[in-house]
């Protein structure tokens, strides 16, 4: 068990974030990621839609053998996390709780933000798991449902994209936050942009780091690790076009691994020798 992947899942390709925080903390661990560009986004569909989308792909992963599941999606950490965990008996992770420990070891003002998509701020997880720990704090939340599409699309490194940018968070500009948590895996690609709009004064919150944190801990703790001396496998799966998936994996990752086409409400099976 200790050699087999990771399973990582995200509604497309935003969860990249996540897996290259993974490869950085844990380059010894081997990592099957499935996202389901075909579906994205998560973040303007009900609930019921969300959780029968978030189960087909931990399913289909858990079948695989995956030794723990990070559900690398805000949105589905939002809807499903609970349920995951009685669900499977190994291990799941989700982004918020690490999130919301970042923001606050950050802020100074104790005056934080939340963006990310409209199911994820309508749940207000982020807010709950920020008032648990410190009760006192000021939380903004915003929905900027576009964000997921600039990514999505390619876009997030186009400069053209500011004006998209700043129109998006206007509304959260003028809550006096020192502190902004990227509230979905697909933001931190835009992060120069959205940096360039809120200011030099607001941190930035992408919760990859801290989800890495938690996996590490997770796999210590559960006696886990990979113990294999040869080098890490990664396979990637996408339910969208391979060819835009591969591209903005190169240019987020540094290199293109393995990718191939699994539709997981299709077929329950994958032979990851098939890989592309």
């Amino acid at each position: 068990m200790r050699n087999q992947p990771i399973g990582v899942m995200d509604s497309g390709v935003g969860g990249m974030t996540v897996v290259a925080e993974l490869f950085r903390q844990l380059p010894r661990e081997s990592v099957l990621f499935y996202g389901d560009s075909a579906r994205c986004p998560y973040g303007n569909r009900p609930a019921g839609e969300i959780r029968t989308f978030t189960f087909e792909a931990l399913d289909y992963l858990a079948a695989q053998g995956v030794k723990m599941l990070v559900i690398a999606c805000n949105t589905a950490t939002a809807i499903c996390l609970g349920e995951a965990r009685e669900r499977y008996a190994i291990p799941v992770i989700g982004v918020i709780s690490p999130g919301a420990r970042a923001a606050i070891a950050a802020t100074t003002s104790h005056r934080i933000g939340v963006i990310g998509t409209c199911a994820t701020i309508a749940s207000d997880r982020y807010a709950q798991a920020l008032q648990k720990i410190h009760p006192n704090l000021f939380v903004a939340s915003h929905a900027c449902p576009r964000f997921v599409d600039l990514v999505e699309s390619g876009r997030f490194d186009d400069p053209t994209i500011l004006g998209e940018i700043e129109e998006e968070l206007l509304p959260i500009q003028s809550r006096g936050i020192d502190t902004l948590i990227l509230g979905c895996t697909h933001y931190p690609l835009l992060t120069y942009a959205i940096s360039s709009v809120m200011g030099e004064n607001v941190t930035l919150i992408n919760s990859a780091e801290e989800t890495a944190r938690d996996v590490s801990h997770w796999l210590s703790e559960e006696n886990l690790m990979r113990e294999d001396e040869l080098p890490p496998t990664h396979v990637f799966l996408t339910s969208g076009e391979v060819e835009p998936f591969r591209e903005i994996a190169l240019r987020w990752l540094g290199w293109s691994p393995p990718i191939a086409q699994v539709r997981v409400w299709e077929q329950k099976s994958f032979d990851l020798s098939r890989e592309k």
